[in-house]
């Protein structure tokens, strides 16, 4: 539509991005070079979301999606006979130490009023209930909606995780991978996006300032780059049939059709307001 119909001057990159869930496409993109073959003032991104009215609108300036980040943490201890724990050097008494630990940096390291996530999505250590193994591993997932929050929670799992494992006399070694950043959405470019909302589904169909999210986004890597905003559309709060409620990441979940036309209709107007035909 916006290739044979739409009345704009200049020119509009649609950028199909592969990988967002987990493997970062948006920065492999950026790394091939998308921005210096393709040049962008400003880039946008639309994101399905159930629990808002199919439909909505939902826009937020400043921080608006959480970073990222993946830490893996193997603990060395040695291994023993359950009967005989003296022997031993305990790896799951320690990572045990170590997952209760990690909330304290949550709840005592980190501003009160700041966002912070520390969660141990997996421990696995020993095969029988009378062997005490030799190593045992934690993977967490850590999240913020602050740089400098980011860049403390690193330093604390860090400090923690090293000085708990010396407590038990085991030896702790943490590989931590960086993700996706903060997603910082910009204000000038999430008013303009807002205006076009507020044009094309009236302004009881649009939420001005959202709650930010703490799941992530790799479209947060372009937002660095280049100034933007990323926006939800509501795929069904619920309400009548329950249709569209179900939340993202779910055998359940069922992509609400209606808006198609909504989501299409936004970006044919976001590109005639943001490049205005001549004359």
């Amino acid at each position: 539509h916006i290739a044979q119909k739409g009345h704009f001057s200049g020119t509009v990159n649609l950028i199909f991005q592969p990988a967002e869930e987990g493997l970062g496409g948006a920065k492999k993109m950026m790394e091939d070079g998308l921005f210096k073959q393709f040049p962008c003032d400003a880039v946008f991104g639309m994101h399905n979301m159930p629990g808002h009215p199919q439909g909505q609108l939902v826009f937020r300036d400043g921080a608006a999606m959480a970073s990222s980040d993946n830490v893996t943490i193997t603990i060395e201890g040695t291994g023993g006979h359950g009967a005989l724990p003296h022997r031993a050097a305990d790896p799951v008494v320690a990572g045990s130490a170590i997952v209760m630990g990690l909330q304290s940096i949550v709840a005592r390291n980190v501003d009160p009023q700041q966002v912070a996530i520390i969660t141990v999505g997996a421990f696995n250590a020993g095969v029988a209930n009378n062997v005490i193994p030799q190593t045992a591993t934690l993977r967490l997932s850590v999240r913020s909606l602050d740089r400098d929050v980011r860049i403390l929670l690193e330093k604390r799992i860090t400090e923690l995780v090293h000085a708990q494992a010396a407590s038990y006399g085991v030896q702790a070694h943490i590989d931590y991978q960086r993700g996706y950043p903060v997603l910082v959405n910009h204000l000038h470019e999430t008013d303009f996006a807002r205006q076009v909302g507020e044009e094309l589904v009236g302004a009881a169909n649009v939420t001005r300032q959202g709650r930010a999210l703490t799941g992530s986004e790799d479209f947060a890597f372009m937002l660095e780059e280049v100034p933007g905003c990323y926006l939800l559309i509501g795929n069904g709060d619920g309400s009548g049939d329950g249709h569209g409620a179900c939340m993202v990441h779910n055998p359940g979940y069922d992509f609400n059709d209606q808006n198609v036309a909504v989501g299409s209709a936004y970006w044919s107007l976001l590109v005639e307001r943001f490049l205005p035909a001549q004359g």
